[in-house]
């Protein structure tokens, strides 16, 4: 039973959500007692903490937490009837589907149910990241080789990194990496950028460092909703530029809408990425003041690829 091992970390993640401030507060005058649940769950001692945590559930019957506990202790001791009926009371207390229900399928496989246990994982992947737990949890193993296990994986795994696998996500990969950046005339050092995938692959994030230490962060992603890429820039300057575009014959091409300057006039920006083989990137901008009818170049640098 290697439910409670894999979930260990994440629990105790999830327990700070699980609760209220009354029902912690509570908590609080029954340290002693909580202390040495904790103590006998952490060290997999399943009957006795089946046996604490029973008597916490007695006395807060609403705080999830020892529900949740309760049932996985309860399946340490193949109770799984009892744990069934435990991870349910967690889940109405507060619990999240991904601890809650993923508890109940590993009641249910207990118990031979197949049938409910993937029902149960169904609800689990919709309710949070489980990915890990799927493919690391010995209880699971007579799944394995179930068509409808391997579907819930993929979706858990795309829950995890839902940009991963997303073809406009990628489109600006071209981009990531490490860079020495130069004028693309003169060859003057310009800076140094660094460009990465953050937040589960959803974002492309621009770290750049210009002459005299200037420095600035860009934040790209596909607008699913919008069917089209974003920038929003910001810099500490306290400049911030928001463009919007999409991939047009392999070029970035990021516009921005007409933006009141304290001149007096708008300024319309075309920002365009253009990837020149694999180690190198054209960055080109220009601004119209306007409408677009003449266009001014405001910057032009290459990147070459740090070796």
């Amino acid at each position: 039973m290697r439910l409670a091992a894999l979930t260990f970390s994440l629990v105790f993640l999830a327990e700070s959500s699980i609760g209220t401030p009354n029902f912690r507060a509570q908590e609080v005058s029954a340290t002693g007692q909580v202390a040495e649940a904790d103590k006998a769950y952490q060290a997999k001692d399943w009957n006795r903490a089946a046996t604490l945590y029973g008597q916490l559930t007695t006395a807060q019957a609403n705080n999830g937490r020892f529900w949740y506990r309760l049932g996985i202790s309860l399946h340490g001791t193949g109770s799984n009837e009892k744990a069934l009926a435990a991870f349910q009371k967690a889940l109405e207390n507060g619990v999240a589907p991904a601890y809650g229900d993923y508890g109940k399928a590993i009641a249910y496989l207990g118990m031979k149910n197949r049938k409910e246990a993937l029902a149960a994982l169904d609800r689990a992947v919709q309710g949070g990241s489980v990915s890990q737990m799927l493919t690391g949890d010995d209880d699971l193993a007579s799944l394995r080789t179930d068509e409808e296990f391997a579907k819930l994986l993929a979706r858990a795994k795309h829950y995890q990194a839902p940009c991963m696998d997303t073809v406009e996500n990628r489109q600006f990969d071209f981009w990531i990496g490490e860079w020495d950046v130069m004028s693309t005339n003169g060859g003057a050092v310009a800076g140094n950028s660094k460009i990465e995938l953050i937040l589960g692959s959803c974002v492309i994030q621009e770290s750049w460092t210009g002459g005299l230490g200037h420095a600035g962060k860009s934040y790209n992603t596909f607008n699913p909703n919008l069917k089209r890429w974003e920038q929003f820039w910001v810099d500490d300057t306290a400049g911030m530029i928001h463009f919007y575009g999409n991939l047009k014959d392999g070029v970035m091409d990021y516009w921005t809408d007409a933006i009141p300057q304290p001149d007096g006039t708008k300024l319309k920006r075309h920002l365009q990425f253009i990837p020149q083989g694999a180690d190198q990137v054209r960055q080109f901008s220009q601004g119209s003041t306007d409408g677009g009818k003449t266009w001014t170049v405001e910057y032009d640098l290459t990147y070459h690829r740090k070796k």
